[in-house]
């Protein structure tokens, strides 16, 4: 029985270890996108191919919690999306990237022609002026296998609360199915 705890001890410990692997702004979830694009399932979704709308609970005050949702409507032929998207937070001297939930599994999602699905990104609203918040002005996102193809929209939310060690309290869900 004790063999049991200590490998979910282990399990935890290396689950939280690659999480933290994937912050900075070094495009190497880019990379990585790119691998989970599998072209046997159908062609990587590419954002041309996509209609974007975007939606937010923004957080009213400093400490509170928003989400900005954004959903993508599939105006090209079925296309496949593997992994999860990629985004940027953008300040006016640094970029932060956000990473997946801690919870969320990647489930590949094929989308046919007017098929669509939905991710979103859970941020807590930083105190204005403070060292300890990212006074965001843009946010990005790219798919998973699309190089070099991101969508931008202006951040209207407020700032965002930083973590200890530079990176954001922010947070990107997987690809959800909405729909039929």
């Amino acid at each position: 029985m004790r063999t049991l705890p200590l490998t979910l001890t282990a399990a935890l410990a290396a689950t939280l270890l690659l999480t933290g692997c994937g912050g900075g702004d070094t495009g190497a979830s880019g990379d990585d996108d790119a691998k989970n694009a599998d072209p046997a399932n159908g062609s990587a979704c590419a954002l041309a191919d996509l209609g974007v709308e975007v939606g937010a609970g923004a957080a009213p005050a400093a400490g509170d919690t928003g989400t900005v949702t954004v959903t993508l409507t599939n105006q090209g032929a079925e296309c496949t999306l593997k992994g999860f998207p990629a985004v940027k937070l953008q300040a006016d001297d640094s970029m932060v990237s956000v990473s997946p939930e801690q919870s969320a599994q990647s489930r590949p999602l094929t989308l046919g022609e007017g098929g669509t699905t939905s991710f979103t990104l859970t941020y807590v609203r930083g105190e204005a002026g403070s060292a300890q918040s990212l006074p965001v002005r843009k946010a990005s996102f790219t798919l998973p296998g699309a190089t070099g193809d991101a969508h931008e929209l202006t951040w209207s939310y407020g700032e965002v609360a930083r973590t200890d060690d530079g990176g954001v309290e922010a947070s990107v869900s997987g690809f959800e199915s909405t729909g039929d």
